[in-house]
């Protein structure tokens, strides 16, 4: 299940057909690309909700094809922070995942990180990132959250990670988000939860939506990696379980 990005603003599976098309082309699984309510007509919980129903969607689909299909989340920038999000409250339901694909996810919504203000031309700016916040979930500070059925904005807003889905991570070097992104990977390893990073260079923010910078003819690397870890976890979680992946980082 993939969620586009777009700020929780913008984006619709039609526009991300290109992205999608490689994940599975590379991957050699179905993707399932989400039209979740966008903001700010629709704020959280609305678009989280929607990513929520399609991949309950997806499983139901995978086990009446072949039984014991594995289902995996993912998504680029906000649509990423929804998959993180739908992680978590899996995990808190006891649905099990095979895994979270999240590239270049923004995570703070206060986004102070240093990586914000390294080039003040970058997109997203610090301010931008803060105003697409703001339109998702208000202003309201963030705090952790427990008890059942917890629907999490940010994954900040949990008390704790341990026991989510496997995490593969994917960010340029350029992004603003970086920061973001190290520090969530922190977070997860911290916790337990097996991790894979990967730094991309002379790479900017929504460099999934950016044509393959080696010229048409090639494969989109972001696209190409995410893809090859997304097949090599579901030939992991066939032969073991749901939580077995092993460790790996690229910087």
């Amino acid at each position: 299940m993939w969620a586009h990005g777009g700020s929780w603003q913008r984006g619709s599976p039609a526009q991300w057909h290109e992205v999608t098309a490689d994940l599975a082309r590379f991957s050699g699984s179905n993707v399932v690309s989400v039209a979740y309510r966008l903001a700010p007509e629709h704020s959280h919980p609305a678009a989280l909700l929607d990513v929520l129903a399609a991949t309950g969607w997806a499983r139901r689909e995978a086990a009446r094809e072949s039984g014991a299909a594995p289902v995996a989340v993912g998504g680029d920038s906000a649509g990423a922070t929804l998959a993180a999000a739908a992680a978590l409250v899996l995990r808190d339901a006891g649905q099990p995942l095979a895994g979270q694909f999240l590239a270049y996810p923004p995570i703070d919504p206060a986004c102070g990180a240093r990586s914000y203000r390294a080039d003040p031309d970058a997109f997203p700016s610090a301010e931008q990132m803060r105003a697409a916040w703001r339109a998702y979930r208000g202003s309201q500070p963030v705090r952790k959250l427990s008890g059942p059925n917890v629907l999490y904005s940010t994954p900040l807003e949990a008390q704790d990670v341990t026991g989510v889905a496997p995490a593969v991570l994917a960010v340029g070097d350029l992004d603003p988000v970086a920061d973001d992104v190290r520090a969530y990977a922190h977070i997860l390893r911290q916790a337990g939860v097996e991790t894979s990073l990967r730094f991309f260079p002379r790479t900017p923010h929504a460099a999934l939506l950016m044509p393959a910078p080696q010229g048409p003819d090639q494969p989109h690397p972001m696209r190409q990696w995410l893809g090859r870890m997304l097949a090599a976890r579901f030939r992991t979680v066939k032969t073991t379980n749901p939580y077995t992946y092993p460790y790996q980082e690229d910087k």
